[in-house]
């Protein structure tokens, strides 16, 4: 049986430790129970949120109203794919970054560039989690979900999971409840080629080459950890949601715009396949004023990272939020660039600051 709880601090089930309490907080340990919570709570119109590893989330200081549904399902199945590849289905709720250190061990190929990353598989293809050159919409050849305006259970094929920068069909709309996530990796001593500049110098590689899975981990860790991005308890650098705010893509007239307005300071360009181009949000929030460190009573840029919003201990949500909006309101003044939240914010409304 899943165990419930009344009122449970929701803040310690997240990466920025903020965010109140839950009217009835559910952990569910099987998809079966998972399943059943979820349609029980869609069958009773109970406002539901869904929760794994909390790594995306910022919750408002008033919490949740409703049932929180804490995903704890574990569980890899292995099955051999065509050619050199295997299949593996992960329960949604296994942690992610353990998904890709496995694989790693087990030389298959295709995740070793999102290692680090905190939260759980489930949330991967939400976001469609990407790091380094490498997103998961690439490997993935099936999620499992529950179909909440049906009820039913079904395998969705990439075509169906709208995939798109940071962001996928799941994320759009709430109908589709992640239970497990099939990917498709290579047998392989080596990386795919190595997409990402700054990586392929770290390990000494030309651009275009691949590299041993292993030393791909530990350079992409060791790359992470120098920009608070990997968990640790000790560092208040890394109580944070990751990137706040995804790195901006815009068509040609708007990157020129952009050009303009920063003239005497090129912004980084990254050219897209359809002809658009992505800048970095981070140069943007720089460009704008702000530097790593800055604070606003207990909330505070990353000391490591500009694009990260960080809890330095004592932080509510609503203090994180109103920076948040603080730092995307003057870019859009100064730099004419809208800067859109990463994380998921649960009862907080986005409004930038004009």
């Amino acid at each position: 049986m899943p165990e419930v709880r009344s009122d449970e601090p929701l803040a310690p089930h997240t990466t920025l430790r903020v965010g109140g309490p839950a009217r009835r907080f559910v952990e569910v340990a099987s998809e079966t129970e998972l399943v059943e919570t979820v349609r029980a709570a869609d069958a009773a119109q109970e406002p539901l949120l869904v929760l794994a590893g909390g790594s995306n989330l910022v919750i408002a200081d008033a919490g949740f109203e409703g049932t929180v549904v804490h995903v704890a399902t574990r569980g890899i199945g292995q099955e051999a794919a065509p050619g050199a590849s295997v299949r593996l289905t992960v329960a949604a709720g296994e942690p992610w970054d353990a998904v890709v250190a496995g694989a790693v061990a087990e030389g298959l190929a295709g995740i070793e560039c999102l290692s680090g990353i905190p939260g759980s598989t489930g949330a991967t293809p939400i976001q469609n989690v990407g790091a380094y050159g490498q997103e998961v919409a690439a490997t993935i050849v099936r999620v499992r979900v529950l179909d909440r305006a049906t009820g039913e259970l079904a395998d969705l094929p990439p075509s169906a999971c709208g995939f798109a920068y940071r962001t996928s069909a799941f994320k759009r709309s709430g109908r589709h409840l992640v239970l497990a996530v099939t990917f498709e990796l290579a047998r392989s001593e080596l990386s795919p080629p190595l997409r990402y500049g700054e990586l392929a110098r770290t390990l000494g590689v030309e651009g275009g080459a691949g590299a041993p899975l292993a030393a791909v981990r530990e350079a992409v860790l060791a790359l992470r950890r120098g920009k608070g991005m990997v968990l640790d308890p000790a560092d208040h650098d890394t109580w944070s949601a990751g990137s706040f705010f995804t790195n901006p893509v815009l068509d040609a007239a708007g990157f020129a715009a952009l050009e303009q307005r920063a003239a005497g300071s090129p912004p980084p360009r990254f050219p897209e396949p359809d002809g658009n181009i992505k800048t970095s949000a981070a140069w943007l929030i720089e460009r704008a004023g702000f530097s790593r460190g800055d604070a606003r009573g207990a909330v505070a840029l990353s000391s490591k990272h500009a694009l990260a919003l960080t809890n330095r201990g004592a932080a509510s949500a609503a203090e994180l939020v109103a920076f948040a909006a603080e730092i995307a309101g003057r870019v859009q003044l100064q730099l004419g660039v809208t800067l859109v939240p990463e994380p998921v914010l649960v009862g907080i409304p986005w409004h930038p600051d004009a």
